[in-house]
């Protein structure tokens, strides 16, 4: 392989002449011929630049990602935040002028035939260590949304959690509210791992610092969604001490809660206050309409595309992990306790 010191003696100019033609730098004065002799002879005496060498494509290159969910198609009707943040990927992609495929996992495998040949992945969700091997034998360029595993080999985009939460109830404290409950359950992909669920933790360690802490207002169910929640509250107003607010961590639970009271001839929120988390495109037309913590959507998945741009086009190797804010977005389902 040729030398810069090769070129710049077979075209009779410099070593730093021929660095700076060949890595196009615009505040060189040299004549139109000598770049053009420069690039001839580079060529004639195979030249790579270090970038070539590393294999790192040109910004022109038409890219294909693959994004791939955590979950089933049937779980995914259960939480649908996930099915609204693939959502968000493709129309980013198609934004971008990416062409993407969306992979789906049938009897536990995912569809290889179109991991094949694809420059970057986005993967969605919280995968098992299994499945994370499996994802690193198709591609190096991988981008976890709404994860951060293994922080020092993996780009990653999550959400600020605690900042939301932190808004959340600080909002209800104001409102007079000192009795406040939480309601979720256990995240599980469609590996049935159990996942880290920040939420909880985050709510705990706050009404910890805020000295309001009971562990009898937490109720947890198998799962997150809309059934849980509405079965959760159903077992909840049961009790002799009620919360008079409730956390909830999605919208999806808040929505079954939401009936659950309704049926139960509990207002809301003149009786008790309801906040969510995600800030899915419904929840403003529930009745009441939800307070709830916006979860910046179409902001992550572009977020994870320049990502995996950067890593393609730039060959940077450092991993990267991006915090996202999350804030809150006041309605009608919370009101200051008398």
């Amino acid at each position: 392989m040729a030398t810069i010191k090769e070129i710049a003696k077979k075209a009779e100019v410099s070593p730093s002449t021929v660095s700076r033609v060949l890595n196009h730098d615009a505040t060189l004065s040299v004549s139109s011929e000598t770049k053009v002799r420069i690039f001839e002879v580079a060529q004639e005496l195979d030249y790579k630049t270090i970038r070539e060498r590393k294999g790192i494509v040109k910004e022109d290159k038409h890219l294909n990602f693959g994004v791939i969910d955590w979950y089933s198609e049937t779980e995914l009707l259960d939480d649908p935040y996930y099915l609204y943040l693939v959502t968000a990927v493709e129309k980013e992609c198609d934004f971008a002028n990416i062409d993407f495929y969306k992979i789906s996992k049938a009897n536990g495998k995912y569809s290889t035939n179109k991991l094949t040949n694809i420059d970057g992945l986005i993967a969605i969700g919280k995968f098992s260590d299994n499945e994370i091997e499996d994802l690193c034998s198709y591609t190096n360029n991988i981008v976890f949304l709404d994860s951060s595993p293994r922080e020092k080999t993996f780009d990653s985009v999550t959400i600020n959690v605690r900042l939301g939460i932190t808004e959340a109830l600080q909002y209800l404290i104001n409102l007079g509210h000192t009795k406040i409950g939480y309601v979720g359950g256990i995240v599980t992909g469609d590996h049935k791992e159990v996942a880290v669920d920040n939420r909880k933790q985050t709510f705990t360690d706050l009404m910890k610092s805020y000295n309001l802490y009971n562990p009898d207002y937490v109720y947890m169910g198998n799962k997150i969604s809309y059934n849980e929640g509405y079965n959760i509250i159903n077992q909840a107003i049961k009790s002799i001490d009620i919360p008079t607010a409730f956390f909830i961590a999605n919208d999806t639970m808040a929505t079954g809660a939401l009936k659950a009271l309704h049926e139960a001839k509990i207002n809301v929120p003149n009786d008790i206050s309801i906040i969510g988390f995600n800030d899915l495109p419904t929840s403003k037309y529930l009745v009441p309409s939800l307070t709830t913590i916006r979860v910046h959507l179409n902001f992550m998945a572009a977020t994870a595309i320049e990502l995996l741009q950067e890593r393609i086009y730039k060959g940077r190797v450092i991993p990267k992990k991006v915090l996202i804010p999350s804030e809150l977005v006041i309605r009608k389902s919370c009101k200051k306790r008398k």
